[in-house]
């Protein structure tokens, strides 16, 4: 699917279950990886996310569209467009959106594990977990003193 096609279904959306217009911007966005879609306070662009798109189809992708649509027109309005604001809440139930998205199955979006080093004492057997590769010739055991070596968890 395309920007364009993208563009005309939040327009059709709009028009089917809010009954205004959407007259601003819609586009794919394959940089988002936690979220299923965001809108843009100041250019009131919406952006979705095409890996919930393949990961789930058009029925999930509407959930989506349609939660951003809520914070647009109510933004737009000068309406409470928040999360936590009750207008917000009563629109999203009404049209049928979905409140938070699927988590995508294959890792995409997924944080990173928290260490993906391992710095090992040759010495004593010391391990030392670090998240960022550091040159282990720099540093040495804190217990004994003995040269460190490196593996990739």
């Amino acid at each position: 699917m395309e920007n364009e096609e993208l563009q005309q279904w939040i327009e059709q959306v709009s028009l089917d279950h809010f009954g205004v217009p959407f007259t601003h911007e819609a586009m794919f966005n394959r940089r988002l990886t936690t979220t299923g879609g965001r809108y843009m306070l100041r250019s009131h662009r919406i952006e979705i996310n095409p890996h919930q798109l393949e990961a789930y189809g058009r029925e999930e992708v509407e959930k989506i569209i349609k939660h951003e649509l809520c914070h647009y027109h109510l933004h737009i309005r000068g309406r409470g467009y928040q999360h936590r604001d009750p207008e917000f809440k009563a629109l999203l139930q009404k049209v049928g959106g979905s409140r938070f998205c699927q988590s995508l199955p294959d890792g995409k979006g997924r944080k990173p594990l928290p260490y993906r080093y391992k710095l090992i004492c040759k010495s004593c057997g010391t391990e030392y977990l670090r998240k960022r590769k550091v040159d282990p010739k720099r540093y040495r055991c804190g217990r004994c003193a003995g040269k460190l070596g490196i593996h990739t968890i």
